[in-house]
């Protein structure tokens, strides 16, 4: 479940003449047979650490050894794929490439795979599960449901955009709330419409009106919030079936009560930015569930191993297993 976070919702990166200049000397000689196989055992060595978990540099340091392998139960980091940058299969393929391991799951956000061609759609989605990433819709269900005219034209809409969900390789559906209000009789049956055909559910619940997207703080102040209580409420019946962003002071205080009721393990919170995602982590430790762009997914793990950080956080983030 995602929690859009300090507190709307959550979810059940000139060139100047150089002082001097080094001279080099090159050698050309032919490579020898020894050499050339040398040159091929080290790839294919290197290549093979590509499978599963790849060998860092540095893993003599301890940093890491906490966080586990892929899948992971805890501690979950959901990245946004395209939206406020194109991300391509070249793109997608260096960042997995390079920070794989500490991905666990993909998400399109604010409707963008309904702009992609097909084949690339396609291609996105399983390069991520080569990686052993999840990849989720992001919140469109929403958008989904005002397409469709009358109660029965809701139900063959709903049932196409799962069916070709399921089709082209989504794995999570997410559940989104907040443009549209709905009975919770209603997202209860969301959910059972998800897991019939088979893909993993994942309701979003928020206190904010209007929360998403790019909507202002102002415009969402003048939309006002939901009750926390009510909100608690939805939550523990989706949990039961299987907050900063935008904002200009920080609900610290729903967070605090949700956690309390419901506990963190089955939470992702949605961390816009580096000092959101560092206040869970600083609260409730690094096994906090996150989603954060794409951009930010080495700071964050950063913060989570206790490698670096502002002040707060530098070298205190530990865990005892």
């Amino acid at each position: 479940m995602l929690f859009k976070p300090l507190p709307t919702r959550v979810s059940l990166i000139s060139v100047t003449k150089p002082r001097f200049h080094l001279a080099t000397t090159v050698i050309n000689r032919p490579i020898s047979a020894t050499s050339a196989q040398k040159s091929k055992d080290k790839n294919t060595a290197m290549n093979q650490q590509d499978v599963g978990t790849p060998k860092r540099a540095f893993e003599f340091l301890g940093f890491g050894e906490e966080r586990g392998t892929k899948p992971r139960s805890r501690g979950i980091t959901e990245i946004r794929g395209p939206y406020y940058s194109v991300v391509g299969k070249r793109y997608l393929s260096d960042v997995l490439e390079t920070s794989g391991q500490w991905i666990d799951s993909l998400k399109f956000a604010g409707g963008s795979f309904t702009l992609l061609p097909e084949r690339t759609l396609r291609e996105l989605i399983d390069l991520a599960h080569s990686h052993n990433v999840t990849v989720s819709t992001g919140g469109f269900i929403e958008r989904v449901l005002v397409q469709g005219s009358g109660v029965q034209g809701r139900r063959e809409i709903v049932d196409k955009y799962l069916e070709k969900c399921k089709d082209v390789g989504f794995d999570i559906l997410e559940l989104s709330s907040g443009f549209i209000t709905l009975p919770l009789d209603d997202w209860a049956r969301l959910v059972e419409r998800c897991h019939a055909f088979g893909v993993k559910p994942k309701p979003e619940v928020g206190i904010q009106f209007g929360a998403g997207g790019t909507t202002e703080a102002s415009v969402l102040e003048a939309e006002g919030t939901k009750d926390v209580d009510i909100l608690i409420s939805q939550a523990r019946r989706f949990l039961d079936m299987g907050i900063t962003e935008s904002v200009k002071t920080w609900r610290t205080d729903v967070i605090s009560k949700i956690v309390s009721e419901l506990g963190y393990e089955k939470l992702m919170f949605e961390a816009s930015d580096p000092e959101v995602f560092t206040y869970y982590i600083k609260t409730y430790g690094p096994d906090v569930n996150l989603f954060v762009d794409h951009s930010q997914i080495l700071q964050l793990e950063g913060v989570r191993q206790g490698i670096w950080g502002v002040k707060d956080v530098w070298g205190r983030v530990t865990s005892f297993k």
